[in-house]
């Protein structure tokens, strides 16, 4: 069955499903092989939950014409999506970058909202999976289309953009992520850099930050809508950032109050807000989506339980990451400070050097107690008054049981992993 045809079926459903306890009535189930399992073997099931087509690649599991078997399910997936995408043609901004792609997108995603009917990538389905998942999420009602795009080694960028082929990009940043699959920091900027040349060869649009060099010169010769404190060339105008801890910005003589922790969080707002300028939504409306905007899921999250006040920012980590949210905790003036950081992950070779980093930038603050946790912080072992090294979460946990902490402002911080999350329960 060709592309075209597919499609068709999938237009009389209501949506498409790679999981059978996510099944809807009425879906389409594409049965994709995984490392532990081929999900060709959950095709009855899905049936039997209510999907109206199953796409297979194993002629054995073959049930009746509600079946479509093709040569390879995840391929067919992409092309599927890649054709609703040119059947839809609506405008889709595509971004990535190291660090703040979900905060971003969720950001853009307000703002745009409040004047179109706006479908953005759920969560972080951002790789070769979730960006075709997201393109079939869109429909004709949705009017722009918000595409994250994930990635841990070369040609991953521009295989995606081929796949959603965005009309306009943005890169958050270029940061030391992946390191182990980018082949270090240069690679980083190559790999991420591919959207750049993928707008570039399709004549699209570039949102980019004036205030970064390394995407000043990679932008060079594309289209571009900035934004930035430098005045010349400047489509929005950046006056002023500050943290206190939560981000504000001010632009047009307009403040912008977010509930975002950290410095670091102030050029994702700033993107939010060029890019809803570019769209042409008023100044005073894109204030009001941001500073209704309250994150989650483990992202820059402002909580309190009992006596102490938290940052969490547990969902990853990186070198960039960390280091700008550690500098942005170091400097807040409070009468008692704790950090507790794990380990970093896909750091190759540089992984012991990277962790080493962050425990020298660490021993500048005298005024803050700091917690490592993992086997690349625990080889860095130092012997400083204010640190604490534990080899895994255990350790930490007979800690926080032994030693209670109270009326305390903490930021935990650590890669996915290490679900530092897991440290509130040890907390009065």
């Amino acid at each position: 069955m060709e592309i075209k045809d597919i499609h068709s079926l999938f237009l009389k459903c209501n949506s498409v499903s790679i999981d059978t306890r996510k099944i809807e009535n009425n879906s389409m189930f594409v049965a994709i092989k995984g490392e532990r399992f081929d999900a060709n073997t959950f095709a009855k099931e899905a049936l039997e939950k209510g999907a109206s087509y199953v796409i297979i690649d194993n002629a054995d599991y073959f049930i009746s014409e509600q079946t479509i078997l093709v040569e390879d399910s995840l391929t067919t997936l992409q092309e599927l999506a890649k054709y609703h995408r040119d059947y839809l043609k609506l405008p889709i901004i595509a971004l990535t970058g190291s660090n703040g792609k979900t905060t971003t997108k969720e950001l853009i995603n307000v703002v745009l909202s409040k004047k179109y009917n706006v479908k953005a990538t759920l969560g972080n389905l951002n790789n070769h999976i979730g960006v075709p998942l997201t393109l079939l999420s869109f429909t004709s009602n949705t009017e722009i289309g918000i595409v994250e795009m994930g990635a841990n080694h070369q040609k991953e960028i521009e295989f995606l953009c081929n796949i959603a082929q965005p009309d306009f990009g943005y890169i958050t940043n270029f940061g030391k992520a992946h390191l182990e699959g980018f082949g270090g920091f240069e690679g980083v900027i190559k790999g991420k850099s591919e959207m750049y040349t993928y707008l570039s060869q399709h004549k699209k649009i570039v949102f980019v930050n004036l205030d970064d060099a390394i995407q000043v010169e990679k932008t060079h010769g594309i289209e571009r809508y900035t934004f930035g404190q430098k005045t010349a060339d400047t489509n929005v105008i950046i006056d002023a950032v500050k943290a206190d801890p939560f981000v504000s910005i001010k632009t047009q003589g307009t403040e912008i109050k977010s509930h975002l922790i950290g410095i670091y969080n102030a050029n994702n707002i700033n993107a939010a807000v060029t890019i809803g300028t570019y769209f042409k939504v008023e100044l005073d409306v894109i204030k009001e989506a941001i500073e209704d905007y309250v994150p989650e899921n483990n992202r820059s999250q402002m909580l309190k339980k009992n006596s102490n006040e938290i940052i969490l920012d547990a969902y990853n980590a990186n070198p960039s990451s960390m280091t700008v949210a550690l500098e942005n905790f170091m400097q807040l003036e409070l009468p008692k400070k704790i950090a507790i950081l794990g380990d970093m992950f896909e750091l190759g070779n540089e992984s012991l050097a990277e962790h080493k980093s962050i425990v020298e930038l660490a021993s500048k603050d005298q005024n803050t107690q700091f917690y490592f946790i993992g086997k690349d912080f625990y080889a860095n072992k130092t012997q400083q008054e204010n640190f604490y090294f534990f080899e895994n979460f255990e350790d930490l946990s007979k800690e926080l049981t032994e030693h209670k902490i109270e009326n305390a402002t903490l930021l935990i911080k650590g890669s996915r992993g290490m679900a530092l999350e897991r440290s509130l329960e040890f907390l009065p």
